[in-house]
C-alpha cells in the first residue's frame, strides 16, 4: 500500500515565503478517480468565483460534490484564515483513487458475484493572488 505525501508545510511553522492557503482533502468520495478526473481538469487554475460557475452549471454527478467541497474550502479560509474569497484561486486540484469496497451479491442456487464499489480521493488547495501576480 503506498504511503500518501504530505502536502505543504508544517502548519506549526512559520514561512513568510509562502502565500496563505487552504488545503482540503477528501477521502472515499463514492466515485471513480476518471470521472471526477474529467472536471478537477476544467477548474485547475480558475479563480474562486468563475469555479462555482463552471461547477453549477456542468451536468455531471461529481460536480456537486466538488462543488461542495470547493465551497467548503472557501469558508473555512474565510472564517479561519481571513482570505478574501474574491482573490483566492485554485492552485491545485488532484483526484486519486482510494480504496475499493467490496460486497457480494447473492445469487440463486448458492452463488454470489462479487461488487466492487470504487471510491477517490481529492485534494484541493486553495490560495490567495498575491500582489505580484496581479501587476
Amino acid at each position: 500500500m503506498r504511503n500518501l505525501k504530505k502536502l505543504g508545510n508544517n502548519p506549526m511553522k512559520k514561512n513568510s515565503s509562502s502565500s496563505k492557503g487552504v488545503q482540503v482533502l477528501t477521502q472515499h468520495i463514492g466515485i471513480s478517480a476518471s470521472k471526477a478526473r474529467r472536471i478537477i481538469d476544467q477548474i485547475r487554475g480558475r479563480s474562486y468565483e468563475e469555479t462555482l460557475t463552471i461547477l453549477k452549471f456542468m451536468p455531471y454527478q461529481a460536480s456537486s460534490l466538488i462543488f461542495k467541497l470547493v465551497y467548503s474550502a472557501a469558508r473555512n479560509a474565510n472564517h479561519n484564515m481571513g482570505l478574501n474569497n474574491a482573490e483566492l484561486f485554485i492552485s491545485k486540484a488532484e483526484v486519486n483513487r482510494s480504496t475499493i469496497r467490496k460486497k457480494t451479491r447473492l445469487c440463486a442456487q448458492g452463488h454470489s458475484y462479487p461488487i466492487k464499489r470504487i471510491t477517490s480521493l481529492i485534494t484541493i488547495v486553495l490560495k490567495e493572488k498575491s500582489k505580484s501576480l496581479l501587476d
